[in-house]
């Protein structure tokens, strides 16, 4: 299947607003969503407990930098995301509860312009499962090693897959059933297809593995529930 162009995603988001801005609503397909949010947001704080500069990329309606501030207050943010309608949400929002310097930057986090070294944290919320080939992922990773400063982290939560085809089925499967536990059979069938045209999702193994070949010191492991993970490394 022919996978969906970044212009055809940046329209779906243009028009999910609303829903993303409520974490119930915006990641009810996402198997334990707020607990990896609390997670990674967590970890980050420990990593960086003195952290002034956040980045959060495919920042969505803001969710994930909302948590950040509530675990280390008045930052300055830079969110990234396709979305202007998303962006000008997340603005909003984040402004409100941080003293900090709030900046929105509309583009692919891949051809964004940011300087380097210049963030402690970096959130990636269910977004580079839209990343494609092996050279879109490798260069992706190091561009954000290089946005970080040194002891800083790179936080993810996504979707993955398994390296071995026979637990990849079987945890598609599971996926499936929880799908169609939530909104039945069709719910089911329509989260799937659009996952099938629209993401790329690799394995948390391929990443974590990829993280040390350009430049984490350290990599690790916070949570994983079938095809679902938090994860990270530090610089």
């Amino acid at each position: 299947m022919k996978k969906s162009t970044i212009e055809e995603i940046k329209e779906r988001f243009d028009n999910d607003v609303e829903r993303f801005s409520n974490l119930e609503t915006g990641q009810v397909a996402t198997i334990d969503a707020t607990i990896s949010l609390e997670l990674i947001t967590e970890a980050s704080k420990r990593i960086v407990p003195n952290a002034k500069n956040v980045l959060d990329v495919g920042c969505g309606a803001g969710n994930y930098t909302l948590m950040m501030l509530s675990k280390v207050p008045n930052l300055n943010c830079t969110l990234v995301d396709l979305s202007l309608p998303m962006l000008d949400r997340a603005f909003e929002r984040v402004s409100a509860v941080t003293n900090g310097k709030v900046e929105i930057k509309q583009g692919d986090i891949r051809e964004v312009a940011l300087e380097e070294e210049s963030f402690d944290i970096i959130l990636a919320g269910a977004v580079l499962h839209h990343l494609r080939d092996d050279n879109d992922w490798e260069t992706t990773f190091t561009k954000l090693f290089k946005l970080l400063k040194p002891g800083g982290c790179l936080m993810i939560s996504d979707l993955i897959t398994q390296d071995t085809d026979l637990l990849n089925e079987y945890t598609w499967q599971r996926y499936g059933e929880y799908l169609e536990g939530i909104g039945g059979a069709e719910y089911r069938q329509k989260v799937l297809d659009y996952i099938e045209k629209e993401d790329s999702p690799r394995s948390m193994n391929y990443q974590l593995d990829l993280m040390k070949k350009v430049g984490f010191s350290k990599v690790e492991i916070l949570h994983k529930n079938m095809c679902f993970g938090a994860f990270g490394g530090i610089k």
